[in-house]
């Protein structure tokens, strides 16, 4: 059986969605039994308030760190600790190609923002990194659901890209591989 740790970060303000993504990892969890895959949900509820010599929020980030995905939640603001947890998984993720990031933002619709928000925004877009609008569980759920199918098909190890979309690659068929290089205005098609 292959487990994938997935760490949920988000403020006490999303606990439905939480509860919501918590049922649904679930019930994927159910469908791909027999697929030999089981995932594996941490979320800040479940893990020990037992005091630490670093503190609580260090004991997270070794979850954090030890995911293989991390889903980050926000809505109105992007509280120190769920800020620190992102960093946590950015530079795991810039050490080791993992955990993959995943962040979602709540539509505000009509909520009062914090400042923090707009810092993340551009904290976000600084990294390049394109973050996904969701308006309610249910959607937070058909996006993120997205993504494990992606991920599954490519067993949770790498984003494939579309080879429409891809500049070289190798085609191999039986004993032969075929380089195509894209560049400038031509191809160059090499055979082995």
């Amino acid at each position: 059986m292959k487990k994938i740790k997935i760490f949920l970060a988000s403020s006490k303000a999303l606990q439905s969605e939480r509860e919501h993504f918590e049922r649904e990892i679930y019930r994927k969890c159910k469908a791909w039994f027999d697929r030999e895959i089981f995932l594996h949900l941490d979320i800040w509820e479940d893990l020990s308030a037992r005091m630490s010599l670093e503190g609580s929020q260090s004991a997270y980030n070794q979850y954090v760190k030890a995911a293989d995905l991390f889903v980050l939640l926000v809505h109105s603001k992007v509280g120190m600790y769920t800020a620190e947890e992102f960093d946590t998984a950015f530079g795991q993720f810039q050490a080791t190609k993992k955990p993959f990031i995943f962040t979602y933002f709540k539509t505000p619709d009509g909520v009062i923002t914090d400042t923090s928000l707009a810092e993340f925004h551009q904290k976000l877009k600084e990294l390049n990194h394109f973050y996904s609008p969701f308006n309610d569980k249910n959607d937070l759920w058909v996006q993120f659901n997205k993504e494990l199918d992606r991920l599954e098909t490519d067993g949770f190890t790498e984003f494939k890209r579309d080879d429409r979309n891809q500049a070289d690659r190798t085609i191999t068929q039986g004993d032969k591989s075929i380089y195509i290089e894209k560049a400038g205005d031509g191809t160059t098609i090499n055979i082995q």
